[in-house]
């Protein structure tokens, strides 16, 4: 089995560098050992660790809240520490304060990531970095599995000005990297003057799948509820970039997507027919409890993952926008509202890190010219990255 970053500095593998140390714990419900004692718990019995501050990222400390809602700070009921949230109501409470850490030696991170550009959890590990090494405080990195493996990389560059909460950094929508293979990454691109630790996990291959890590999953986010969400959600998060919904308020979220408007068998037809590798789509109504059409029953399709080694999840996102688009051009339309803090930029074009996409869609180009403009960048990145992996 796997051992995460956590159960290896619990082993002893650089717990001295917590030792004496006044810390702050950047973590949510997922940073748990085998035997799922919390980490938050772990660290405050520990007579060589003085815990300060709790820092929960987006969906808060115990992982309860929805999506884009905020978080308020508060207290820790079994700890009685003070937790500050890092997704408040507006883009300022996303880094911590200055006064947040002047009492701190070191931030410890340990958060389970999905391996998607758009998870806003690696953006708060980044801009905690960031705000660490401003005030000059040390950074550690509890590292944890990538779910959807380290090899694949899929996806394009993030343009000038299309940066946001779901993508600081320019890398591909499926990155291919944990968690502390991303901070070294960061720290380097930025020339960042942090004095960064990263515990390493024993056991993991780039190769390996959740599934094959031996390790419990916990639901990193209310709908994130399964390996097999993680599997696709790095291209049908596309679909919050629409008026579609992406399936949320259903038990499948982001395996489920449609609308009132949409024809299942025709939908799955047409997907059917682009012959995507390593996945199949099953016509599928159903009626979302919350968020997009609430109460109304929509049509659309289940994405089964028939062979996760060849299923590509960007090329599947997109392939699905443009047959809702292409199929019922008259009822499909863009998310117009806020996203993530932004106002004046398309919902589309930040998830896809430029207009590109939503262009291309709308002129009627095919997946292969749609895919075709992100494979240099997959390239690129790929031997960018290589310096900072940690795993074969």
């Amino acid at each position: 089995m796997v051992q995460t970053g956590l159960e290896r500095i619990l082993a002893g593998e650089q717990m001295p560098a917590l030792h004496g140390k006044r810390i702050g714990l950047l973590a949510n419900h997922t940073a748990v050992d085998s035997h799922f004692r919390h980490a938050i718990d772990l660290f405050a019995s520990d007579p060589h660790i003085d815990l300060r501050v709790l820092f929960g990222p987006e969906h808060g400390l115990r992982g309860d809240a929805q999506d884009m809602i905020a978080v308020a700070s508060d207290r820790d009921r079994r700890t009685g520490l003070p937790v500050v949230s890092l997704y408040g109501s507006d883009e300022v409470s996303l880094s911590p304060r200055q006064e947040h850490l002047a009492d701190l030696d070191a931030v410890v991170y340990d958060i389970q990531d999905v391996g998607a550009r758009y998870y806003t959890f690696l953006w708060t590990m980044v801009l905690a970095m960031r705000a660490c090494a401003r005030a000059g405080v040390g950074f550690v990195v509890l590292d944890r599995p990538n779910p959807v493996a380290g090899e694949a990389i899929e996806g394009g560059p993030i343009a000038p000005g299309y940066q946001s909460f779901v993508g600081l950094c320019s890398v591909p929508n499926r990155h291919g990297m944990t968690a502390a293979e991303m901070a070294r990454w960061v720290c380097a691109r930025e020339s960042l003057d942090v004095d960064l630790t990263v515990v390493a996990m024993a056991g993991w291959k780039r190769s390996m799948y959740y599934e094959d890590t031996g390790l419990a999953w916990v639901m990193p986010s209310p709908n994130m509820p399964t390996r097999d969400t993680a599997l696709v959600y790095p291209g049908m998060c596309l679909v919050e970039g629409t008026e579609l919904s992406e399936g949320r308020g259903t038990t499948r979220p982001f395996e489920l997507a449609g609308a009132p408007f949409v024809d299942s068998e025709v939908l799955a037809g047409l997907l059917e027919k682009e012959e995507l590798p390593g996945v199949r789509f099953r016509p599928h109504t159903f009626t979302p409890m919350f968020q997009k059409h609430a109460g109304r029953q929509c049509g659309g399709v289940q994405i089964h993952v028939t062979e996760p080694r060849r299923f590509r999840p960007y090329r599947t996102g997109v392939a699905f926008l443009r047959a809702v688009n292409q199929r019922w051009p008259e009822a499909f339309a863009w998310r117009e509202r806020a996203y993530e803090f932004v106002a004046d930029v398309p919902a589309i074009d930040l998830l896809a890190g430029s207009p590109s996409l939503r262009g291309g869609i709308e002129s009627g180009a095919t997946v292969d010219e749609l895919a075709a403009a992100w494979t240099e960048f997959e390239a690129e990145f790929a031997a960018e990255r290589a310096a900072y992996l940690l795993y074969q």
